[in-house]
């Protein structure tokens, strides 16, 4: 897949998840979240008054550390794939 395509891919993973209307059980949030803000690299910021939710964060994006750009654009389409995959 080129970069072009990674890009376009990913887009429409966020958009496939902005547009659902269903909650999402937290795991695949956090996970969500983590694949996010490393492929957007914005994994410095961590919004969210609530501390036990920051530290879920922090240890989300923790897990995370290590992966490039286009790898988290990759398991972020790969964990929205595989969610709507199962919830059919």
């Amino acid at each position: 897949m080129t970069s072009q395509e990674l890009d376009i891919a990913f887009k429409n993973a966020v958009n496939s998840i902005n547009d659902h209307t269903e909650p999402f059980p937290a795991d695949v949030l956090l996970r969500l979240y983590a694949y996010y803000k490393r492929a957007t690299n914005d994994a410095d910021t961590i919004r969210g008054g609530n501390p036990h939710i920051s530290a879920f964060k922090t240890n989300a994006l923790f897990q995370t550390r290590g992966l490039t750009t286009d790898e988290a654009k990759q398991l972020y389409i790969e964990a929205v794939n595989q969610y709507f995959l199962y919830r059919k």
